[in-house]
């Protein structure tokens, strides 16, 4: 092979990729047999393999049970539109989330006190170990899985709060920005990092994904005149939504 010539398996399975994407292999085909990809393009039974094993994990296919190789409808992305505050009237976990006005959905949490893991800790500001109040959230669309998050919030600033149970309470559900005013604490900064990975079987079991299938993941932390006071694991499907930030000039 000549420097800069690509691998058998890739040359076949970018070709395949073409046909899917220009429509010549429409949603719910079969995919070419292995044994007709062998004869089709003059590769041998492992190059066959590899080339389907491409597509599968790049989302394009979908393995049936019983019943062959086939290729997934492709979503057409939709936009979670991000910006860090809320307003003051209508914050939830929801709008938290999903910045864009315009849409709605519904969540469902859990909440349950844990020592603070190295990486957690870090990210608080706090000692491996210390308490934190960690809360999971589902988020849907229209009933569509679209968004989970893990938030960790330290409970020497919470805790015997009003606002220890982000769900609970009488801010219950407020979000942290108001909930955090409510103990005298002044949300003033929100970073977010932005990376993609594959994602965990776990996650896209509640996403409704497949293996192999890719997330965008965002490292949310807000914070209080410099300190950190809540961060935040939000992972969303790659393949059906595309992240849109607001940026104020100042």
């Amino acid at each position: 092979m000549t420097f800069g010539e690509q691998p058998a398996y890739l040359r076949v399975a970018g070709d395949l990729r073409k046909k899917i994407v220009d429509g010549r292999l429409p949603p719910h085909t079969r995919l070419p047999s292995q044994a007709r990809i062998r004869e089709e393009y003059g590769v041998s039974d492992t190059v066959a393999l590899e080339a389907r094993k491409v597509l599968m994990a790049e989302g394009l296919v979908e393995g049936r049970s019983g019943s062959g190789t086939y290729v997934r409808e492709r979503p057409v992305p939709r936009r979670v539109a991000r910006s860090g505050f809320r307003p003051e009237r209508g914050a939830t976990p929801f709008r938290q989330e999903q910045a864009d006005a315009g849409v709605r959905g519904t969540w469902e949490s859990s909440s349950e006190q844990r020592d603070a893991c190295a990486a957690v800790a870090g990210r608080l500001g706090i000692e491996p170990g210390d308490r934190v109040m960690r809360t999971k959230y589902l988020f849907r669309e229209a009933g569509e899985p679209m968004m989970l998050s893990t938030s960790w919030e330290p409970l020497a600033l919470t805790g015997r709060t009003p606002v220890m149970l982000p769900e609970e309470g009488p801010l219950g559900g407020m979000g942290v920005v108001e909930r955090m005013r409510a103990i005298d604490v002044i949300v003033d900064n929100v970073t977010e990092e932005v990376g993609a990975r594959p994602g965990l079987a776990e996650e896209l079991v509640l996403l409704g994904g497949v293996p192999g299938h890719v997330v965008l993941a965002i490292q949310r932390t807000y914070f209080a005149s410099g300190r950190p006071v809540e961060t935040a694991d939000v992972v969303i499907p790659a393949d059906r939504y595309r992240v849109a930030y607001h940026l104020p000039v100042k």
